[in-house]
């Protein structure tokens, strides 16, 4: 089987969890792992002398009743106060997949980590506390999801033993979860009834639920589509550029031999990276951005040997049929398929810092490998978790999400994010001590503020 056809065929799936504290994410999490029988014996026992400690089990510390958050909090700080803090990934398999999952932190002053393990999820898991419902920091996450275009949204009802099994609760819990995905154009929610602690419907279907009559949460988890396959096919070849490779003395001539198409070891000259969307083939034509070059594709090299086709997100090295002058950071691009190269960016941003971002502030931007100066020219607006409509605005302050123009100092090529995840997405990163401050998310036009909603 050809190294594309694996990529394509790839059953690797990312997921994340998300909500507000202590609804159990971390508990929700360690069932998985649990009963997917995907935790080492002697971390099972290490955990099972802790719980037993703590109060947890039977006799003889039966593992049916360990504290499951402890196979996630990994940091000390964490365990002490039965709370996460910072993002905790997990690797797990089962017969019909492989899973990277990211178990996010649900304090408001931790939203940030939320960010972070979302922005390269297949799949977030937001759970609600079905004694509690819907609250402002899930309307907040449903609104980074909306903004980060997480392609699959699972609403997790958690707890569901404490009110008795209720079908009633449940859907009103579900009605007022479709209402504010509604609200702000977050499409396909799933949602489902479960008991983290007791496993109903996280693993295998619960006798406890009759009147529910959709797939388990592991079930679910196997069958979702990932970005990849949502994507191919959809957008356009980009390829930013992460290294100039130019062997010398020490890399093996073998390598680059002329015997199956490639170049010779002297005069060979590629870019690396990862293909960040779409394909491309040798003979296709490509330009070359922000400097708007022209070339063809003469060979695509990986592990040693020539492709005549790279998908998405495969790594891989490019040689062009022009000598052109590239460098870390540009993106190569299928040509007719970008529009013009900017200075002026306009921008979602969800705020990540204590600083607050003040109109005038002097800032970098960081998209793919290259950053560039960059000046907050206006702040237009801040949207209001309630009503989801963008209230005027002169500046953001911590977990706000809010919009602004920005002018950078050299041109990026930067697209809308709606219709180009990967490079419509850039950091902002504070200039004095390099700490993020925002992600940010490319948008076409300002447009009315004051009355505007999410719309995709």
């Amino acid at each position: 089987m050809s190294t594309v056809t694996s990529l394509e065929q790839s059953t690797l799936f990312r997921f994340a969890t998300a909500g507000s504290v202590d609804d159990g994410k971390s508990t929700l999490v360690g069932r998985l792992l649990h009963d997917s029988k995907a935790i080492l014996a002697d971390t099972l026992d290490a955990v099972t002398r802790t719980s037993a400690d703590r109060g947890f089990g039977g006799e003889n510390g039966s593992t049916q009743k360990i504290d499951l958050a402890l196979l996630t909090d990994g940091l000390r700080a964490e365990r002490e106060q039965g709370i996460t803090i910072d993002v905790a990934y997990r690797y797990f398999a089962t017969d019909r997949r492989s899973f990277i999952l990211a178990d996010c932190p649900g304090h408001i002053q931790y939203t940030k980590n939320t960010v972070t393990g979302a922005s390269t999820a297949d799949a977030v898991v937001v759970l609600i506390d079905a004694r509690k419902g819907v609250l402002e920091q899930t309307r907040r996450h449903l609104s980074v999801l909306r903004l980060l275009r997480v392609p699959n949204v699972i609403v997790a009802v958690n707890k569901i033993d404490l009110v008795a099994f209720s079908e009633d609760i449940f859907r009103t819990i579900e009605t007022d979860v479709k209402a504010v995905a509604a609200s702000i154009g977050l499409n396909d929610v799933v949602v489902i009834p479960v008991s983290a602690l007791e496993g109903d419907n996280v693993v295998e279907r619960s006798a406890h639920t009759p009147w529910y009559t959709g797939p388990s949460l592991l079930d679910l988890l196997e069958t979702l589509p990932t970005t990849d396959e949502l994507e191919r096919g959809l957008e356009p070849f980009r390829f930013p550029v992460q290294l100039v490779v130019r062997p010398q003395g020490a890399l093996a001539p073998e390598l680059f031999t002329a015997d199956d198409g490639g170049a010779s070891f002297r005069d060979y000259r590629a870019y690396a990276g990862q293909v960040a969307s779409g394909s491309v083939s040798v003979g296709d034509a490509i330009t070359v951005l922000p400097s708007g070059r022209t070339a063809t594709i003469a060979g695509i090299d990986f592990a040693g040997r020539s492709l005549e086709r790279a998908v998405a997100p495969q790594s891989v090295s490019l040689r062009l049929s022009e000598e052109i002058d590239i460098a870390r950071g540009d993106v190569i691009a299928a040509s007719g398929t970008f529009g013009e190269v900017s200075q002026d960016v306009y921008a979602e941003l969800c705020w990540l810092s204590t600083k607050p971002l003040r109109e005038g502030s002097k800032v970098l931007i960081k998209h793919g490998s290259k950053t560039v100066q960059g000046l907050i020219r206006a702040v237009t607006g801040k949207l209001d978790l309630e009503s989801f409509a963008y209230e005027a605005a002169s500046g953001l302050d911590l977990n706000d999400i809010g919009t602004a123009q920005i002018r950078l100092a050299s041109p990026l090529p930067i697209e809308t994010y709606a219709l180009h995840r990967r490079t419509g997405a850039f950091l902002v990163i504070d200039p004095q001590d390099g700490n993020t401050l925002a992600a940010g998310l490319v948008k076409d036009h300002p447009g009315d503020h004051e009355d505007e909603r999410y719309t995709i």
